[in-house]
């Protein structure tokens, strides 16, 4: 019996975290690519006629996810980190927050890494989802966003992304290129360390210098050009001195903090909680999504709004005492 007939909900829910992952690539948030994932099952649902068995389930639907993404990005500027609103700023600087839907927001892995991938899979889509690689990604026109993601991240043939963004072959090819070549004019202009292998013993070191509050010890994890930022607010500072004196001065409240480890990103992901007073337990405060280089820490990003992150990633809004 044709595959047409035959489909249920059963077979594209088991495309649902693959599908998530190539969503959340090209929008840059989650809720977003939720809300696409949504919509590609809807228009699967009402094309089943359409559907050609000479090409696979997978495929199809990649197809129709990647055309609801273009649909929703023909109307949005590119979401950011906020490394990329303004130069680097100081401890005294102005604390402004700009909207949500500015910001590159984080991910849970288990969302958008499939559980039958296998483990070089696995390693290519996790790099594919590092914030440095999906801030770079957003600076590609989307159809080129589109071409790159289907070819170099899930391997899908020239000839299947050109049916699918209608292109031609070689037109598909020399979109390959020029985004490649943008990416790599990115990573040269790049003013952060790049992300690199994930080192469980600097993250276990990290955490504990930051529940102790032992500034010293945590400064000595950091590389000479790390970055703190806190999105939704616009600044961001570099080096090992201005998150010190950052922790010591405006952040000087994290003092006390717990740390419940999750995954985000690629990374190593913590939900912190604020000490909310004798005996009144903790609270959510941010999600610190580390970015790593051998020995040294590269990145500290602390997602603050936690209503919205917090459930997403399974971690609670608060802890007892």
């Amino acid at each position: 019996m044709p595959e047409t007939t035959t489909l249920d909900s059963t077979q594209l829910e088991k495309h649902r975290a693959a599908l998530t992952g190539h969503c959340y690539r090209m929008l840059g948030s989650p809720e977003e690519a939720d809300d696409a994932v949504q919509e590609t099952f809807v228009r699967a649902w009402r094309n089943l006629d359409r559907f050609e068995e000479r090409s696979s389930l997978k495929t199809w639907l990649y197809s129709i996810a990647t055309r609801v993404c273009l649909d929703a990005l023909a109307d949005r500027a590119r979401r950011v980190r906020p490394m990329e609103l303004g130069p680097v700023g100081t401890v005294r600087d102005e604390l402004c927050t700009r909207p949500a839907a500015e910001f590159i927001e984080p991910v849970p892995e288990s969302e958008v890494l499939p559980g039958d991938a296998s483990p070089a899979e696995r390693a290519i889509l996790r790099q594919s989802i590092r914030l440095a690689f999906m801030a770079a990604l957003q600076h590609l026109p989307p159809r080129q966003r589109a071409a790159l993601l289907l070819m170099e991240v899930l391997g899908c043939s020239a000839a299947e992304v050109a049916a699918t963004l209608d292109m031609s072959v070689p037109a598909v090819n020399s979109a390959i290129q020029r985004a490649r070549a943008t990416l790599e004019e990115r990573r040269l202009q790049e003013e952060t360390v790049a992300a690199g292998a994930e080192d469980p013993e600097l993250v276990h070191r990290y955490v504990e210098a930051f529940e102790r509050y032992d500034m010293d010890a945590l400064t000595r994890l950091l590389h000479q050009d790390v970055v703190m930022s806190m999105p939704p607010y616009a600044i961001w500072l570099r080096g090992p001195e201005a998150v010190r004196d950052w922790m010591l001065g405006r952040g000087i409240g994290c003092r006390g903090s717990r740390m419940l480890a999750t995954a985000a990103n690629g990374a190593p992901a913590f939900g912190q909680y604020r000490n909310s007073g004798p005996g009144k337990g903790f609270h959510a405060w941010g999600l610190v999504v580390l970015e790593l280089r051998g020995e040294k820490v590269t990145g500290i990003n602390t997602f603050l709004d936690t209503e919205r992150l917090f459930p997403r990633f399974g971690l609670p809004l608060t802890l007892p005492a």
